[in-house]
């Protein structure tokens, strides 16, 4: 079993923001699947499940800075070992929807990765690195990526970013 975690904020108010690139793509893959998603309570997660591929997917409801709680739980739950998990993320170094598949590097500054590596204890496991781009100088990172990305940014994520998870899943 493969688990697949997208990162991001609960809540309409943060749903097409750049931070939550993770939870979109991971949304969107449900769809391509013809998943529903479900509220597991116990791991502070929605979770949805697909038998054809082996693949589980997340997305913490703990908020992107304490991800790794969730996670944390559904690898101990599901039996899933951190080799098997893929955390996808925004990542401000990169260009906007320019893609990076990296596996047992730093946190890079990203606290849910962060999150994530302290509450595993390590950080060997996959990520897929949507790139969102720099604000502009006088801009913090932290105002930007709360920030909805444009539309037509949302609609490209969407084709493009569903092509690059299919392929860091080797589906």
């Amino acid at each position: 079993m493969r688990l697949v975690v997208g990162l991001g904020n609960p809540g309409d108010k943060y749903a097409r923001t750049r931070h939550n690139v993770g939870f979109i793509l991971v949304d969107e893959l449900a769809v391509t699947w013809g998943l529903t998603w479900e509220c597991a309570a116990k791991l502070s997660a929605a979770s949805a499940r697909c038998t054809e591929h082996a693949v589980l997917l997340l997305k913490p409801q703990t908020f992107m800075n304490d991800s790794g709680k969730a996670v944390a739980k559904a690898v101990a739950v599901f039996g899933i070992q951190p080799a098997d998990l893929l955390v996808v993320h925004d990542d401000v170094d990169l260009a906007p929807l320019r893609f990076k598949v990296s596996r047992n590097v730093s946190s890079a500054g990203h606290r849910g990765v962060q999150s994530i590596i302290t509450a595993l204890g390590t950080q060997d496991f996959t990520r897929l690195r949507v790139g969102v781009g720099r604000p502009k100088l006088w801009h913090s990172a932290d105002k930007y990526v709360l920030q909805d990305l444009p539309a037509d940014q949302l609609a490209l994520l969407k084709k493009q970013g569903i092509e690059q998870l299919l392929s860091s899943l080797g589906v």
